[in-house]
């Protein structure tokens, strides 16, 4: 395997700091391998939307851009103008959708000197859409986002064959796709009330309308990843793969339909070792007490850099394929581990917080459940003090199982 650094600022490979205490390890061939296992399910007749937004859910927005486009995604989502630029600007041109709202004439200016993708919500932005490209010698294109069911962003599913209208009119715009949000794809079946299709209806709805009035909308799209694994029903022309693609699914009742790779991994040395006795109080506050002699370990990473203060007492690593408990209170630049079933382990050794190891795997999903959260928030976690690491094959070495299904 080959490593390379994503993160240079303030910890580069030169220095030896990108593992000198701790990291986050993305494995590029993990992403490959969900976009492929992804775009087989989907079939050849829709495109994959990669979002690549709050830079890849932690993972490095450029490494997986990159590795995702290799691997046949069409086009990629990002939440914010910045992230748009980001890709631009590293040589990535495939078709980017921003899917958040972009209001101010400078932001809309931008995406059309960046070649991105404004979401409409309303007619106002369609509006300084026209006026901003009209004279620059070449159409914007735009994507118009109906609210079906999530009441967060979007036009009200119901004015979409007007607008639609409407924004045909305007000489500047092209409309190059229509949307929705699922609000509660991921929930087991009979837990949503029925919202999803709803929303699916309401959507289709509107298709219908335009096809009636000969109205041309560009491309059609409705699932993310839950809705993805959920129905084939949701798919229409693309999807929006977010979470699936970076080796988790949205819902434990949602996993298996793919076969997914975890690709990120977290990494600390332990930086200190130290014999204490019985009834030793641990970290601040003294909220953990040893119930025997005990061997701890320093670990060098803390809230500062992603780990929730909530797992205190409440997580494990693992070392050489065993699980050892975390132990006190994490603090903020460091959390303390209880090695003592682990003799091997020593100052240097590196303990993994999440990823996998000899059968051993912890995930975002573990993290999540013991603090009451979703894994996109302990994904989204992690600081930029942490140095991301791309993890990729040797040169000539396959990527992913070839299969004959491949779209």
């Amino acid at each position: 395997m080959t490593r390379s650094s994503l993160v240079p600022a303030g910890a580069t490979e030169e220095t030896g700091e990108s593992r000198q205490r701790a990291w986050v390890e993305v494995n590029t061939a993990a992403i490959q391998a969900n976009v492929r296992a992804l775009r087989r399910h989907i079939g050849p007749d829709t495109q994959l939307m990669a979002v690549v937004k709050a830079d890849a859910y932690g993972h490095g927005a450029l490494p997986v851009a990159r590795a995702a486009l290799e691997a046949g995604a069409a086009c990629f989502g990002v939440a914010t103008l910045a992230e748009g630029v980001q890709l631009r600007r590293a040589g990535i041109w495939a078709p980017v959708l921003v899917l958040g709202n972009l209001t101010q004439p400078e932001e809309l200016r931008s995406c059309l000197r960046w070649q991105l993708m404004p979401t409409l919500s309303s007619m106002r932005e369609a509006l300084l859409c026209q006026n901003l490209a009209s004279g620059s010698g070449r159409a914007m294109a735009v994507q118009l986002k109906l609210d079906t069911g999530m009441a967060r962003l979007g036009a009200d599913w119901q004015e979409g064959p007007r607008l639609v209208a409407a924004l045909g009119g305007m000489d500047a715009i092209e409309l190059v796709g229509i949307y929705s949000h699922l609000a509660c794809a991921d929930a087991a079946p009979g837990e949503d009330d029925g919202l999803s299709e709803l929303q699916q209806r309401r959507f289709e709805s509107v298709l219908t309308s335009l096809a009636e009035q000969r109205l041309e909308a560009g491309c059609r799209h409705l699932a993310n990843s839950a809705g993805t694994l959920r129905s084939r029903q949701q798919h229409f022309d693309l999807v929006r793969v977010g979470l699936a693609l970076y080796g988790h699914p949205p819902a434990p009742h949602l996993a298996g339909v793919v076969p997914l790779r975890p690709a990120l991994g977290i990494h600390a040395r332990v930086t200190l070792l130290r014999e204490v006795g019985a009834g030793v109080g641990v970290s601040y506050g003294h909220r953990f007490r040893t119930s025997r002699p005990s061997r701890l370990a320093v670990v060098s990473i803390g809230y500062a850099d992603g780990v929730p203060r909530q797992l205190s007492d409440r997580m494990e690593v693992l070392f050489e394929g065993r699980r050892l408990p975390q132990v006190g209170a994490i603090t903020m630049d460091q959390l303390v581990i209880d090695a003592t079933d682990a003799p091997r382990i020593e100052v240097g050794s590196v303990v993994t917080l999440l990823g996998e190891q000899q059968g051993q795997a912890i995930g975002p999903i573990d993290w999540s459940e013991r603090c009451g959260t979703i894994p996109w928030e302990i994904l989204c976690g992690f600081k930029h003090r942490l140095p991301r690491l791309a993890v990729a094959p040797e040169p000539g070495a396959p990527i992913a199982p070839e299969s004959a299904a491949e779209p």
